[in-house]
């Protein structure tokens, strides 16, 4: 066979197929790199949509809150401050309003924590009562403005004033 009848590919063929080749492993590059991204770029965002207040029978107030978490990960609530005062942990998970015998606060928000996930919306309840003596909440009064701190267990603190009427 005489090797000057042999044909080649021609460049402009060779030169289609490497591009095509290069695109192929770009995209597939891409595709596994956002993958590895998404895992460490994700962070949890609590928004306090809407926060007020409504005088009880007694003299005590209950808060509203409605929270959405529009992070990308799940987030857990832990704990509350009204006035950097932290709600009593033994009393989180009540549903019914105290006897009125003394200043507290409890929170619908259960004892180990509340999680809301990526997207969902949650409704938390904070009752606060006054009572006759001088410490606690009793030196609070329709009219006044309360800073209400929801913390996360991932460290982030969510802050709402309130004004209780």
């Amino acid at each position: 066979m005489n090797p000057q009848k042999r044909k080649a590919v021609s460049p402009v063929i060779a030169t289609v197929i490497l591009v095509a080749v290069a695109i192929t492993v770009s995209v597939g590059v891409s595709y596994w790199m956002g993958g590895i991204s998404s895992q460490y770029t994700q962070f949890e965002k609590v928004e306090i949509q809407t926060a007020y207040s409504a005088k009880t029978d007694g003299s005590g107030w209950l808060v509203t809150m409605n929270l959405k978490n529009s992070g990308t990960s799940s987030a857990s609530l832990t704990d509350i401050f009204i006035n950097d005062i932290p709600l009593n942990s033994t009393a989180y998970g009540a549903s019914a309003f105290p006897d009125g015998t003394g200043d507290q606060a409890v929170t619908s928000l259960t004892s180990g924590g509340q999680v809301i996930g990526s997207g969902e919306s949650v409704v938390v309840y904070v009752w606060i009562w006054r009572a006759d003596a001088d410490n606690g909440y009793s030196t609070l009064s329709s009219g006044t403005t309360v800073n209400i701190k929801i913390h996360s267990a991932g460290g982030m603190d969510y802050i709402k004033l309130v004004e209780l009427v």
